[in-house]
């Protein structure tokens, strides 16, 4: 608390005090200003995203002691603000604590500091302490020994020779040099109870600093938390007044039933991408998912983020056609972390469903497939014969599942073997480009079966998009196409079980399959299975 302050008051005073002390909502309610998107100042009433970023951390403090969160959000909900508040209302609280504010850009340092001094400039007499020496970056309450500094990320490793107990990481998906400010300012926080990291930022692609960090919290691999705030949490993203003829189309509707929106919200959304002029750029901006918003945003993937949308919220019933089976074994046990055994199902137009394991041993593998083969009784079952796959393949070649010409119902595949298609020529003879092996041929008919003028239906899961919109592609000097390595991205492990379901065209099922001899192309087999 305020200590200076809260020795003389009476018995009223000190229990207006005590809830104010306690209750960081009701604090903010009646002692901070904030200017609002009008352009008023009015008192920090807190919004749903606010509120329920403020409980994920009060929950966590409750079990550990401490708070250590990612907050990942979209455009002006207010996270900022209340990480702000947050730390004004500890520090003039409490004795000896010292608050650090690291932001992307000098401009959103000093609005973070502008809107520090407003809280005490326009706080309550009873809760604001006195004031010594401040200047643009920093404020000191000498009567508490307690202050607040803010910096920007552009210098290396700003400060390490400081010791912190509330650290606000400030747009960090933006941070340069963010791998070095990991190391010095996050570090200068001590691991103790009642100390505070918060970093929160829009997304800015995958692979940097931010993405990585919140992989790991989502997985339970760090000590942090992964908070996603949704742009349809905001009140004021919805218009009053639809008019009665305003209707849905198919995609809207499947939008609006994917995440039980009001048509307010849907007219709202419609006139934003309408004035963005590209629905993709909406999703960047306001993402409905943690997936949605690294995936839309500072990165150029193979597969376009607008077709696995589309794929994830239509819903096909079940169509007719072969069962083809993917299976894309992690790449071998010693190097196991973020690589899945994972398996795909798929049935013309739907992937039924896509299941992962974390499987280390071949045996284990084969007995998962075969289980899958014996229970499902798919038409063909294509496996990734790299890493742990060539074992996992040998194994249901001894079981009777597959022999070396691959006339049964397992087939190897060798991601890095040339295209199982002949390349295309032109009228000139010469080769026209096109994949430069079996992966990238896989990878291009998966993304074909995508654009499918009818529509696919895959499940609508988060883990699965970030596999398929993982990679990027380029091209070698022959200008043949090749995808991202895998050793450069998340592993993708389930697109890739899916991609293998393309591996080659399936002939339709015959009585007994697993005598079947092999079939060559043409007549009537089809890479839509």
């Amino acid at each position: 608390m305020a200590a200076s302050k809260a020795i003389d008051l009476s018995d009223s005073e000190a229990e207006i005090y005590g809830r104010l002390a306690a209750d960081f909502p009701h604090y903010a309610a009646k002692c901070l200003t904030v200017a609002s998107k009008a352009g008023n100042y009015e008192r920090f009433k807190l919004n749903r995203a606010q509120l329920y970023v403020h409980e994920a951390l009060e929950r966590q403090k409750a079990d550990t002691g401490r708070v250590r969160a990612l907050v990942l959000k979209g455009r002006q909900q207010g996270i900022s603000t209340l990480v702000a508040g947050r730390y004004y209302h500890q520090i003039t609280h409490d004795t000896g604590r010292r608050c650090f504010i690291l932001s992307h850009e000098q401009r959103s340092a000093d609005t973070l500091f502008d809107m520090v001094d407003r809280f005490q400039n326009h706080c309550p007499d009873l809760v604001r302490p006195d004031t010594g020496a401040s200047n643009a970056k920093e404020l000191y309450f000498p009567g508490l020994d307690s202050g607040y500094e803010v910096a920007t990320a552009g210098a290396r490793e700003t400060g390490r020779s400081k010791t912190i107990h509330l650290f606000h990481g400030s747009e960090v998906a933006f941070w340069q040099s963010a791998a070095g400010h990991f190391a010095a300012s996050v570090q200068a926080v001590p691991d103790l109870p009642g100390t505070e990291i918060i970093l929160e930022s829009t997304a800015n692609g995958m692979g940097n600093e931010f993405h990585t960090r919140w992989q790991q919290a989502e997985a339970g691999r760090s000590d942090y938390i992964a908070i996603f705030v949704p742009w349809f949490w905001q009140e004021e993203y919805s218009r009053d007044n639809v008019p009665a003829t305003f209707e849905l189309d198919s995609e809207e509707q499947a939008y609006r039933d994917a995440y039980q929106l009001t048509l307010g919200q849907m007219a709202w959304r419609r006139a934003k991408i309408a004035e963005l002029g590209d629905p993709v750029l909406f999703m960047q901006e306001y993402p409905a998912s943690s997936v949605e918003a690294f995936q839309m945003s500072g990165h150029s993937s193979f597969i376009s983020p607008a077709s696995i949308m589309k794929a994830r919220l239509l819903v096909l019933d079940m169509p007719p056609g072969d069962l083809v089976i993917g299976v894309d074994p992690a790449r071998n046990s010693e190097d196991h972390d973020g690589d899945d055994f994972a398996i795909a199902w798929r049935r013309g137009r739907k992937v039924l469903k896509v299941e992962r394991r974390r499987i280390t041993d071949t045996v284990d593998g084969a007995n998962w497939v075969r289980e899958v083969i014996e229970r499902d009784h798919p038409t063909r079952v294509f496996i990734d014969t790299g890493g742990l796959g060539i074992g996992t393949f040998d194994l249901l070649r001894d079981w009777g599942f597959a022999d070396q010409g691959g006339a049964k119902i397992v087939r190897a595949v060798n991601f890095g073997s040339k295209p199982f298609q002949p390349p295309q020529i032109d009228q000139s003879g010469r080769e026209l480009p096109g994949p430069k092996n079996r992966r990238a041929e896989m990878w291009q008919a998966s993304k074909d079966w995508l654009a499918d003028i009818d529509g696919v239906d895959i499940p609508n899961d988060d883990s699965l998009q970030a596999d398929a919109l993982a990679p990027g592609k380029r091209y070698d000097t022959q200008q043949k196409m090749l995808l991202t390595q895998k050793k450069e991205i998340r592993s993708p492990d389930g697109w890739d079980a899916v991609a293998l379901t393309f591996a080659e065209p399936v002939a339709p099922a015959r009585p007994d399959i697993s005598a079947a001899p092999h079939v060559p192309m043409g007549g009537a087999q089809s890479w839509m299975g």
